[in-house]
Order: C-alpha cells, then structure tokens, then sequence
C-alpha cells in the first residue's frame, strides 16, 4: 500500500483520481485557480499540473523535426516551442495553485521535465512525482526524481518491456521505495481500442508495484472498466469547459463528467468485491421470491396430487420445484386449501 498525504493507494481502497490541469489555463492565473476550485468540487483526489519552460523543452526553432507537421495532430502547424509557451504553467503560479488545492483538501503536485524542475518543485515540498510517457525512459530524470523518496507515478505510453524493465530498476537503485506505473496510450485522445488495459494487471504482477490508467480517451468507460482489471490510480485532463480552448481541451473531462468519473470508478471498485456464491446478507430475504410448490386448487384428503392442483408458484415457502415429479402421483393426507404451501407432511 502506498500513502499520499493521507491518501492510501492499494487494491483495498478506492481508486485515486487525478485531475490534469495541464495547458487548460489557457494562461491566466485565474482561470487556473478556478479549475482547483472545480476539481475539488468532482470529488477528485489530486489536481496536477506539469513544470517546465519552453526553453527547458526543446529550441526555439520553427523548421524540420521543430515544426508539428503531422495534418493528424491536435497541434498541427505549430512549432514546439511556441506549443510549449502556450501550455506551460508559469512557475510563479505553482505556489498559489498547490496553497488553493492544499485549502480544498485535495493533493497537489506535478510533473517534472528537467532537474531544475525537480529542484523547484521539491522546495514547494510536493507530496509526489509523476514522469510523463515521452520521458519514461530519460533515466537521469527517473533517478533525479526517485532520489527524493518520495512516491513516483510514471506513465508508461510507448515503453516496451525491456524499457520498462530499465525504468523501474533504475528507480528502485536510486531509492523509490514507492512506485505506480500507469498504463497508457500515448495519442491524444486515445481510441478504447488501442488502450489494451489488460496489461493492467499483468504489468502489476510483472513490476510488484501499484498499476492504474492514464487515459486520454473520451468519456468515463474506459476508466471505468480498468478499475474493474484492478486500476487502483486513474488520470484523466480536465477542463472547465472544451469551448473554451487550449493545447489539451479536445480529449479534458468536464466538471460533470469527472464528477461521474469519480463515482462511477468507484461503484466499480466497490462491484470487485470476492469471489462469493450463494446469497449474500442482502440477498437472504429475498429468497421468499423464488417459485416453491404450491396447491392451487382446494384438495381433499386421499385425492391424488396432480399438475392441474399443485404447481411451481412464488413465493418460496413451500417444497423446492425440483421435488414436482415426486410429488405428482402422491396421496393428500389432509384437506389442502387453495394457496397451501406444499411440506412432506401433508402427503
């Protein structure tokens, strides 16, 4: 089990539910502090946001591998850089948004892309980390990270097996004791028919460490059924509103459908429950509802019980339905009222 804050991560708890703020801000402070206020409100666990500089991320150059060029891409047409200063989170801003979000109850934190972020951020005394899929497999940065001790949340979009492998044994040398990995599809939005989120339990019993979903599909379902394959962390973007705009709005949830999101991976944990057979306590007085051998027309004693005056009927109380063969054929030993439920004693 893996505590945040006062947050317990494990199979036994409900899912964690991490709201992404990312570039949704669209760049006003305001706007930020309003999406803090609106997760709070969803019932989400955590508000994450990421630390970085366009200048930290990439050159600034508008040519080549530079240049979005892909007419697919959300952010066709751009240069990095110029993608990378619209969705940054200046970083005077991080401390108004984790005091707002420590005032709501709700756990803040980030991801960091460079050391001088993990630097930053560490001073701010975040409670975790989380490494974005693109740098799942930038090492140095994992070792950075892991060497706070404190939790590490790693996406894994793109990672094989054996960078996995890397990654994680690259963390546990330099001292996270706590890790979470997160499947994902590293499109955005993702299709559910290209999330696979039956990795999700085999990628726990591969690594021994906690498993959940960092989804950029459409919707709550996909979410939703990886809490049933064991999820025990969900992270989804989230926006005020997609009308509004900005770098990730196309693929955020709303304040409404995080809100769903919440409750319903939950009532989805909470369906997990054991392998059970039989009634359970809130099933046992509805066993009364089910069909039992009745007599449905006045007999008198010595007449033959036949299937015109005896048949299967709720409620339960009489002789179980599978005895009807045995009991055809057989002699009243009293008169039987219509609506008698049928014991051996009375034939």
């Amino acid at each position: 089990m893996i505590t945040i804050n006062n947050r317990k991560i494990s199979p036994d708890h409900p899912p964690f539910i991490i709201a992404e703020m990312s570039g949704n801000h669209n760049q006003s402070l305001d706007k930020a502090l309003e999406i803090v206020d609106a997760v709070a409100k969803t019932g989400a666990h955590a508000l994450k946001i990421q630390t970085y500089t366009p200048d930290t991320m990439t050159l600034d150059l508008d040519e080549r591998e530079f240049h979005i060029s892909d007419p697919k891409s959300l952010w066709a047409g751009n240069s990095l850089y110029k993608l990378y200063g619209e969705a940054y989170t200046p970083w005077e801003w991080h401390k108004p948004i984790f005091d707002r979000a420590r005032e709501l109850g709700i756990i803040a934190f980030s991801t960091p892309f460079d050391d001088t972020a993990v630097d930053f951020l560490e001073d701010l005394d975040v409670p975790c980390y989380k490494i974005a899929s693109f740098e799942n497999t930038d090492l140095p940065l994992i070792r950075r990270v892991a060497a706070t001790g404190k939790p590490l949340i790693i996406s894994t979009g793109m990672a094989s097996i054996a960078e996995l492998d890397d990654t994680v044994r690259n963390a546990r040398e330099a001292g996270c004791k706590d890790l979470i990995l997160l499947k994902c599809t590293s499109t955005y939005p993702a299709t559910a028919d290209n999330t696979n989120i039956l990795t999700i339990p085999h990628m726990r019993e591969l690594f021994g460490c906690e498993v959940g979903l960092s989804d950029h599909t459409m919707g709550v379902g996909v979410s939703v059924a990886s809490a049933a394959l064991g999820a025990t962390v969900i992270e989804k973007h989230f926006t005020l509103n997609r009308a509004d705009g900005g770098v990730d709005s196309t693929f955020s949830m709303e304040p409404a459908e995080m809100t769903q999101l919440v409750v319903e991976t939950e009532r989805a944990w909470q369906a997990l429950g054991k392998v059970s057979y039989g009634a359970t306590e809130a099933e046992k007085k509805s066993i009364v509802f089910r069909r039992s051998l009745y007599v449905v027309q006045d007999i008198k004693a010595g007449e033959i019980l036949t299937n015109e005056n005896v048949r299967a009927i709720r409620p339960g109380l009489g002789l179980p339905t599978k005895y009807l063969p045995q009991i055809i054929n057989r002699v009243a030993k009293q008169d039987l009222k219509r609506g008698t439920a049928l014991s051996w004693d009375l034939i």
